[in-house]
C-alpha cells in the first residue's frame, strides 16, 4: 500500500533516459505501479526502459508535451536535468533545469497529481571548502556555475508552484555513479579511461558520492514518507579523484592512476579547453564548473534521509567496484 492509499498508481518520470530517472522508472515498474516515462527520443527510450513503461514523447521545455503526458498521473518523479558539464550556450541550464523544473510542477499541478518528488542536488547548500553541507544551510547567495545556479533557481521555481496547491518533496544528490544508461562523461568517463590507460592527469580534489540504487531508494522513500517542503540529502561519503580512480584500476585488475595535477595546471587546463570548446562546439576534457565542484570537497550529512526516510547508502568503495563490474561485463572498459 502506498502513501495514497492504493495498491498501485499512476507515476509520471522525467529523465528516465537518465541513470537516476532509468533507476527510479525501473523501481516502480518492478512493484507494479504503472509508469509513464516523458522522453524526447521513443526509440532510444524503449531499449533503457523496461516493456511495461509506456513512453509519451515530450520535452520539459514543451509545456504542452508535458499537459499531455501527465494526464491520468497521481504522482510525479522530476529526475530530468543537465548535470554539471559544458554547454556552449550556458542559458541552457536555467531553460532546462530551473524553468524546465517550474513546469512540470505546473503541469503536474493542473492535472491533479498529488505529489512531485523533485530531483536538485546538493550543491545548493553552503559550505567552506572541505566543510560539511547539510539541510539547514541552503546557501542564500548565488553560487559560482551557471548549473549551481540553476539548479539553485529550480528550487525557488518548485516551492513557489508548490504554494498554489501541490506538494513537493526535494531531493538532493551527491555525485551520483553506479549502472545505468552510459553517460560517457563525468565518473563513467574518467573510469573508462583510467581502466584504458588513456587519462593524461587526475583532477585535484574530491566529491561526495551517492550509488544511483540509494538515490532511487531515497526517491521512492521521499515520496511515501518526505515532509512536503522540505529537502533530504542523499550521499554516502567524500572520495579525492585519485582514490575513485585506484580502486577502480585496482577492482579492472588493469589500467594506470596518472599524478594528480597541481591546482594551478588544472585551472589553466580548464581554461584553455573552455576557450577551444567554444571554438569547437565540443566539450573540454576538464571544464571551469566541474573543477570548481571538485575543489570545494565538500562533505555531507545524510542524517536526516537514513532517519526520517529510512535510507541506507552503501560505502563507496563497494559501489565502485561493482559499478566496474558493470561496466566490464557491458562491454564498457
Amino acid at each position: 500500500m502506498n502513501r495514497l492509499g492504493w495498491e498501485s498508481v499512476r507515476f509520471l518520470v522525467t529523465g528516465a533516459t537518465g541513470k537516476v530517472g532509468n533507476a527510479v522508472a525501473r523501481r516502480l515498474a518492478e512493484r507494479g505501479d504503472e509508469v509513464v516515462a516523458l522522453v524526447r527520443n521513443a526509440a532510444k527510450a524503449r531499449d533503457l526502459l523496461p516493456a511495461g513503461v509506456e513512453l509519451a514523447g515530450g520535452d520539459v521545455t514543451d509545456p504542452e508535451s508535458l499537459r499531455r503526458a501527465m494526464d491520468g498521473a497521481d504522482g510525479v518523479f522530476n529526475c530530468m536535468g543537465l548535470f554539471e558539464q559544458w554547454f556552449a550556450d550556458e542559458g541552457i541550464f536555467e531553460r532546462v533545469n530551473a524553468l524546465g523544473a517550474r513546469d512540470v510542477i505546473v503541469a503536474a499541478r493542473e492535472a491533479g497529481a498529488g505529489r512531485v518528488v523533485h530531483t536538485s542536488t546538493f550543491d545548493v547548500f553552503h559550505a567552506e571548502a572541505g566543510g560539511t553541507v547539510s539541510e539547514a544551510a541552503v546557501a542564500d547567495y548565488s553560487k559560482g556555475t551557471a548549473y549551481e545556479r540553476s539548479k539553485q533557481h529550480a528550487e525557488e521555481l518548485v516551492l513557489a508552484e508548490a504554494e498554489r496547491g501541490i506538494e513537493v518533496v526535494i531531493v538532493n544528490p551527491s555525485s551520483v555513479y553506479g549502472p545505468g544508461p552510459w553517460q560517457g562523461a563525468g565518473l563513467d568517463r574518467a573510469f573508462r579511461d583510467a581502466i584504458r590507460r588513456r587519462l593524461p592527469g587526475v583532477p585535484p580534489g574530491g566529491m561526495t558520492l551517492v550509488h544511483v540504487d540509494d538515490v532511487a531508494a531515497g526517491q521512492l522513500a521521499a515520496f511515501e514518507r518526505g515532509e512536503p517542503g522540505e529537502r533530504y540529502i542523499l550521499a554516502d561519503g567524500f572520495a579525492t579523484m585519485r582514490e575513485l580512480l585506484s580502486v577502480a584500476v585496482d577492482e579492472a585488475g588493469r589500467g594506470w592512476v596518472p599524478p594528480t595535477m597541481p591546482v594551478s595546471v588544472a585551472r589553466g587546463l580548464a581554461a584553455a579547453g573552455e576557450a577551444v570548446s567554444r571554438l569547437i562546439r565540443r566539450p573540454p576534457l576538464l571544464g571551469a564548473g566541474q573543477l570548481t565542484f571538485l575543489l570545494w570537497q565538500a562533505r555531507a550529512d545524510s542524517s536526516r534521509a537514513q532517519s526520517e526516510l529510512g535510507v541506507e547508502f552503501r560505502p563507496w568503495e563497494e559501489g565502485i567496484r561493482g559499478t566496474v563490474r558493470w561496466m566490464a561485463e557491458t562491454g564498457r572498459i
